[in-house]
């Protein structure tokens, strides 16, 4: 009886439940029937990370190529009464669940054609809207995207090799060699989402969470095109699913405090930050709490990341659409650009010097009050930058007027710090472009307050005058020593 049992344990499979199982691209890992959709234990995630049962890397979610024969082209939805095309339109969809090996591009030429002409079929009528699809019809159409889309992503370049991680703008970017396929998906699911004809209360059911959050993990594509058609989609999911959109703001949370404090490495944040800049331009006054609190602990701290340029452009204009919506922020995001102010980089400093530009533009003189002293410290440490465009792009700020009538109206307080930053520059700085830049604010602040102006002047020399006595004192106080010890050691002493 024993044996019995374990016979009919590994009953060979039949052709035809091989086929079922491939036509949603299970292979023979699967055990569903036709329709039942994708393995719901699927998780997206990098290939260097996966677990146990994880599909294969490169293109799909399994690599068995449908037996020949299996796989023939449909006729086209205009040749068959409207009565058939819902059944014709389930036809299709299966079809488009068969994963192809796009690794060889001699291998299964035939169904890849049959396939992407059998997407763009599938786009057209989604898109032409020339019939409501019945509820099913739209179920197992996200299934078939899940299918296609939700995969490994292949492994960056320094995690195969051990070698370290070269400076993301270098490094060429991992082309997805099923995009013909994969673009036609995601084309599909675009025109689904945005279509009039999309019942938001029925879709909602198969676009859920765990949807949003699998699309979330594709970001981090190397791929440049796939995270252009991600960016669309999910802006498109945020504006028409009202549902999701907390959610989908803390998962993209989530996303960044990983990049921040654990791998400060992902494709996708400068999209994901572009999604955040149409959503913060639509946030309603007065500003939740919830979302300045996602100001001050991720937005202002993807300052310190190495690999801030890849993403400096949209984060910029995400901090200044808060300060824009908000003007009392402007002492806080000072503050915090301040706390993350680079040291050693000096094209890090010139991005945030043009971030800081854009800030104090839509800054109120109140709020600049409170944050003039420790700015205007960091400024002066700017305008004596051995770096000439650090120096340069500091000289600038003066070429704002906004800028510039708050410095007036605070000329007391601003000039005193940053006089003797302007002198030096125009002493001893080796850049004649910036010395010519800073005889021009110095001639600026000297026409402003000729007074105050002077007084500047006076207490500089005072205080080099202060710091010569000291110098002088000092080597004194060693000539001293020096001559003490001349008399005690005699001969012996060693002068340096």
């Amino acid at each position: 009886m024993f044996k019995k049992i374990m016979k009919g344990g590994h009953r060979k499979q039949s052709k035809s439940d091989s086929t079922d199982a491939s036509l949603y691209g299970l292979g023979l890992q699967g055990s569903r029937n036709p329709g039942s959709g994708p393995n719901p234990n699927v998780v997206v995630n990098h290939a260097s990370r996966t677990g146990a049962g994880a599909p294969a890397p490169n293109s799909g979610a399994s690599m068995f190529p449908p037996p020949m024969g299996v796989m023939e082209p449909l006729p086209l939805f205009r040749d068959v009464p409207v009565s058939e095309r819902q059944n014709l339109f389930m036809k299709k969809l299966q079809i488009c669940c068969f994963q192809l090996d796009f690794s060889d591009t001699l291998k299964s030429v035939r169904e890849k054609e049959i396939k992407r002409q059998t997407l763009l079929e599938l786009v057209d009528f989604i898109q032409s809207g020339s019939g409501k699809i019945m509820e099913m019809c739209q179920e197992e159409m996200i299934k078939m995207v899940g299918i296609n889309i939700f995969r490994c992503l292949p492994p960056a370049s320094h995690e195969n090799t051990g070698q370290e991680a070269a400076d993301p703008e270098e490094e060429e970017p991992y082309l997805e060699p099923s995009w013909p396929h994969l673009q036609l998906v995601y084309e599909l699911l675009l025109r689904y989402v945005v279509s009039s004809d999309t019942d938001t209360k029925v879709a909602k059911r198969y676009i859920d969470h765990s949807f949003v959050l699998k699309l979330l993990d594709l970001f981090d594509s190397e791929d440049p095109r796939e995270r252009e058609y991600l960016k669309t989609i999910l802006h498109r999911i945020y504006g028409k699913f009202m549902v999701h959109r907390p959610f989908i703001r803390k998962a993209i949370n989530n996303i960044f405090y990983r990049f921040m404090y654990e791998t400060e490495r992902h494709g996708g944040i400068g999209e994901l930050l572009e999604i955040l800049g149409s959503i913060i331009n639509g946030f309603a006054l007065p500003m939740k709490e919830e979302h300045k609190l996602f100001l001050v602990r991720a937005l202002i701290p993807l300052h310190k990341p190495k690999p801030v340029s890849m993403y400096h452009q949209q984060l910029s204009y995400c901090i200044t659409q808060f300060v824009e919506k908000d003007y009392k922020l402007a002492d806080t995001v000072i503050r915090g650009l301040l706390k993350y102010w680079p040291l050693t980089n000096c094209q890090k400093e010139v991005l945030f010097l043009g971030e800081l530009e854009e800030v104090l533009e839509a800054t109120q003189s109140a709020e600049f009050q409170r944050c003039m002293v420790p700015l205007f410290r960091q400024i002066a440490r700017c305008l004596n930058s051995p770096h000439f465009q650090v120096a340069e792009r500091a000289l600038f700020l003066w070429n704002n007027e906004h800028i510039v009538s708050l410095i007036a109206q605070n000329r007391q307080v601003v000039l005193p710090i940053i006089f003797e930053a302007l002198e030096r520059n125009i002493q001893c700085h080796w850049n004649q472009a910036v010395n010519g830049l800073t005889v021009n604010v110095r001639k600026m602040f000297m026409e402003m307050d000729a007074e105050l102006f002077d007084e500047c002047q006076r207490q500089l020399a005072e205080k080099e005058g202060q710091a010569r006595e000291v110098e002088e004192q000092r080597e004194m106080t060693w000539k001293k020593l020096a001559d003490v010890a001349a008399e005690r050691g005699g001969d012996e002493m060693v002068t340096v």
